[in-house]
């Protein structure tokens, strides 16, 4: 809950207006559409609260709940076999949600669709207080292309959202940075430019001059050996190959394709959560490649990982401190200050021995936001100001 609704939610109560054991039938009845619902759909909603009001028509139902962030809550049927509820206020930015009918999850019809937790699904947007950094506003906007390209290395078809700034198609001569961007576990490609909104908070940057003019990379980060069917273990797992498919394949092609400038200087690479882990085994196996991490809501070390051994984490990869600091121009990392565990306590080891190698790097907090996209738009807002200066 933001600060402007906690202010209004106080005013109320002291002037009598509201009571904090407040039942549904006292909901405050400002509820409007959300901004990512389908055109013309007036559900899902949204009020002042944070609270979220679904409703969906369905009359040969038994029972229907609307499922967000974990809880279930029970919606109710009307005469015409519509049902509607709502759930406790929510903590603003982007949640995935679906509704559970008899049983069955499913997406709410009202609302544009979504890749995250394994599945194609509903969305919702709790407006934020610091919202205008991502908004879509009269600035210059770059360009979004859809790229797809055959990958050796897994022997299938792939594809990456490659952002280019504005400026891009005025001057064919000028060439720009890349940031390499990655996805968190159970979500795809589609994260970034749609969840993420990281053209949006680019365009404003640059349009601000805040930040650098640069291209930006998404990628799948599942990518696998493909296997061999006729050989291999029905119960062994598939080998990641993601590592490989960036430095012999993705990269290669995104320097013929755009006008990059092909160095490490000019390459940086980040990451959520899963993202945030293979971004940071990259970028310290390939220190040729990058001269800039950001990791938000992750590093590399196992969850729940307490005590990180130098000598040992990355095959001794941060043993030389200083040499470090003269790789890499910039190590931040970020964090929600509600992030559940084992965030908090993998991200604080890592810190732990970063300080005691005395290895340079960022740290910023993203207040009263957990493991979701709120945080990290707020992570790359204020990583990406930070390069290629």
């Amino acid at each position: 809950m933001n600060n402007l609704i906690r202010i209004f939610l106080l005013a109320t109560w002291m002037t009598g207006g509201f009571c904090p054991a407040q039942s549904q039938s006292q909901l405050i009845e400002d509820f409007m559409p959300s901004l990512v619902n389908q055109p013309g759909k007036l559900f899902s909603q949204v009020n002042s609260e944070g609270r979220v009001r679904a409703s969906i028509v369905a009359p040969q139902a038994n029972k229907v709940q609307l499922d967000i962030g974990g809880v279930k809550y029970d919606m109710v049927k009307d005469v015409n076999g519509v049902w509607t509820g709502e759930s406790a206020p929510q903590d603003a930015g982007f949640h995935y949600y679906q509704l559970n009918i008899d049983g069955a999850s499913v997406p709410d019809p009202g609302t544009k669709y979504f890749y995250g937790a394994g599945r194609w699904g509903s969305g919702i947007e709790i407006p934020a207080i610091d919202h205008d950094f991502y908004a879509l506003k009269d600035v210059p906007h770059g360009l979004l292309s859809e790229n797809i390209y055959f990958s050796k290395i897994t022997n299938s078809w792939r594809r990456c959202f490659v952002y280019t700034p504005a400026t891009y198609e005025k001057d064919a001569k000028t060439r720009y940075p890349v940031l390499y961007l990655q996805h968190g576990s159970f979500e795809d490609e589609t994260g970034w430019p749609t969840q993420g909104k990281a053209n949006l908070i680019l365009d404003n940057l640059i349009a601000s001059q805040k930040a650098v003019p640069m291209i930006i990379v998404m990628d799948n980060g599942y990518a696998y050996k493909p296997l061999d069917v006729a050989n291999s273990d029905k119960n062994a797992r598939p080998v990641s190959v993601f590592e490989e498919v960036m430095i012999h394949e993705i990269i290669p092609m995104i320097d013929t394709k755009f006008r990059t400038i092909a160095d490490r200087e000019h390459r940086a690479i980040a990451g959520l959560s899963m993202g945030a882990n293979q971004t940071m085994r990259i970028i310290m196996n390939h220190l040729d490649k990058f001269a800039y991490y950001g990791g938000f809501s992750g590093t590399s070390n196992y969850p729940g990982t307490t005590e990180i051994d130098p000598a040992t984490f990355l095959e001794g990869k941060f043993n030389d401190g200083s040499a470090i600091n003269k790789q890499l121009k910039v190590l931040w990392l970020g964090l929600g200050t509600k992030e559940p565990n084992p965030f908090p306590g993998s991200v604080g080891a890592f810190r732990n021995m970063l300080e005691k190698q005395g290895v340079k790097y960022v740290y910023s907090e993203s207040k009263d936001t957990a493991h979701e996209w709120l945080t990290w738009r707020r992570a790359l807002n204020e990583f990406a100001s930070r390069l290629f200066k």
